[in-house]
């Protein structure tokens, strides 16, 4: 039996009306952007806190050497954008969807999430340390050794994804569905599992991960 999909708010924002800009000018800190969309480019050497986007698309955009710290972003999409080792910490990200991104080793830790999709993205290494994530959908993703540890998750909801080694621990996973990720091992404490929804193929793979003997 599927799973309902959790509803959530999708960016407000209307593709048809942005000017496309083949580049982005320095960001300097506390910047505000509005109303554009950033297309087939590279974006880098930005270093910049508390740069806030609205109403802003990024498509087929390579990010390198940049860290946007405190970051704002609501009402953005990114799509097939290359954003690996960007760092993100203690962003503000709302209505905003990553599709089909590469996102190896980006650093979000500190975050606050609301409203938020990950679709097809490959986001191994990704840190989410310590993190507010609520109404956030994760789907067909890879999230291979990313770190969820010390986060609060609310209304979080994972679809056929990859979380092998992924860190958990001191994240309370209570009500969390795990039944259709793919995993062979998770950074997870026993006290952080109560609650949490898995598969009977799961069970065999905390058992072990425990050292419990399964007497059948």
């Amino acid at each position: 039996m599927s799973k309902k999909m959790l509803k959530i708010e999708s960016p407000k924002i209307f593709p048809e009306e942005l000017p496309v800009h083949m580049q982005l000018d320095m960001l300097q800190s506390n910047d505000f952007l509005e109303m554009k969309m950033f297309k087939n480019c590279v974006i880098d050497n930005q270093v910049a806190n508390k740069v806030a986007f609205d109403k802003i698309i990024f498509k087929n955009v390579t990010f390198t050497e940049t860290s946007l710290t405190k970051v704002e972003l609501t009402d953005v999409i990114f799509e097939k954008c290359d954003l690996s080792n960007v760092d993100f910490g203690e962003a503000i990200i709302h209505r905003t969807k990553f599709e089909g991104c590469k996102m190896v080793g980006i650093n979000l830790a500190g975050v606050t999430l609301r409203n938020v999709l990950f679709d097809s993205c490959i986001a191994d290494y990704a840190t989410f340390r310590s993190s507010s994530i609520k109404q956030v959908i994760i789907q067909d993703s890879s999230l291979c050794k990313s770190d969820f540890s010390f986060s609060k998750l609310q209304k979080f909801e994972l679809y056929r994804s990859k979380i092998d080694l992924a860190q958990l621990s001191g994240t309370k996973l209570e009500g969390i569905d795990l039944s259709d990720c793919d995993f062979n091992g998770l950074g997870v404490g026993v006290e952080d599992l109560k609650g949490c929804i898995i598969s009977r193929e799961q069970a065999y793979i905390f058992v072990s991960m425990f050292g419990l003997i399964l007497n059948e």
